[in-house]
């Protein structure tokens, strides 16, 4: 089969056997995969939790047919159309533990399905699991107009929220937010974000933060929050580390969690993917949650696709045709 395999000179496209399922996962023939932010770290030689290293095939997402089914898998057949999501999707055939796979809806596309499966579970772990979203709160999402920053905005309105607010440096990009959910849109650059963010929600501050970016905006995510708020670290693409109020955190009585998929164990990730199935399942199959596709690339352009991502330009996903 072709793939993307991470070699001593790069990434490059390479005839490489077929996997094999083992006996509780299922070989799906890939149609489509989404490039996601760790790829880009995958594909230059670094780690990514248990992923990473000579011989990878980036890929954390892809949807298809299942091609074989693994002696203990339970819920597939070949030939259902399946999203997924583990290492190797940037192939022609990935096996992926039938625990986190998906059936695809009835009448959507590989394309589209491609799309959501790391951003419907990233942002139910976020916002439901650990924030514990409730009707009528309000929540801020900080790199909004990332795949995964959309998607917290649509889950945030599904949930219930009043006020949602999402923040892009992109002035484009950021007068496109509020057709994904946001009810105010800000740009973090400017100087007066918080007290914007306090403005909204009458000068208490916001229920909910789910910060993508960090570094810098940390002690503004506190100064934005309301006493007994939540921010929950999904993402750090401004920095891994920065100041931090002590004193504002504690008077807050803010709660600080960190998520992060790369510690978390197999059984840990199938529990994610049956909490999405539970919750969130009906707004799949009624299209309410959906991801604009910035752009597609073909496999052998993938070089192509992942300088298109660090570009950091696209609204939405990037994804590969097979």
């Amino acid at each position: 089969m072709k793939a993307a395999v991470v070699g001593p000179e790069g990434l490059r496209v390479s005839e490489v056997e077929t996997p094999r399922p083992a006996p509780e996962e299922i070989l799906v023939r890939v149609r489509a995969a989404s490039l996601n932010r760790a790829d880009l770290g995958v594909a230059a030689g670094q780690q990514h939790g248990t992923i990473g290293g000579a011989g990878t095939i980036p890929g954390l997402e892809w949807a298809g047919e299942v091609a074989e089914v693994g002696a203990e898998a339970r819920g597939f057949r070949v030939g259902d159309r399946v999203m997924c999501t583990g290492a190797g999707g940037y192939a022609d055939y990935a096996v992926c533990d039938a625990g986190r796979a998906c059936v695809i809806p009835s009448g959507m596309s590989f394309e589209t399905a491609t799309t959501l499966p790391i951003a419907l579970q990233t942002m139910h772990d976020a916002l439901i699991t650990n924030a514990r979203l409730e009707p009528g709160e309000s929540v801020l999402v900080q790199g909004a107009s990332s795949g995964v920053g959309i998607m917290a905005l649509q889950i945030a309105r599904w949930r219930g929220a009043q006020v949602v607010i999402g923040t892009s440096t992109n002035p484009e990009r950021r007068e496109k937010l509020k057709a994904f959910g946001a009810t105010v849109a800000l740009d973090s650059r400017e100087a007066a974000w918080p007290e914007q963010v306090r403005e909204a929600t009458g000068g208490k501050g916001v229920d909910v933060v789910i910060d993508q970016v960090s570094g810098a905006l940390m002690n503004g995510n506190l100064q934005a929050a309301a006493v007994l708020g939540r921010i929950v670290n999904v993402g750090r693409l401004g920095g891994n580390r920065g100041e931090i109020d002590f004193d504002l955190h504690a008077s807050k009585r803010i709660r600080y969690i960190g998520v992060t998929n790369r510690t978390r164990s197999i059984a840990e990730l199938r529990a994610i993917t049956a909490k999405v199935r539970a919750d969130l399942w009906a707004g799949v199959e009624a299209n309410t949650f959906s991801l604009p596709i910035d752009s597609r690339f073909k496999l052998d352009a993938v070089i192509d696709a992942l300088a298109h991502m660090r570009k950091n330009q696209h609204m939405g996903k990037i994804i590969l045709l097979m």
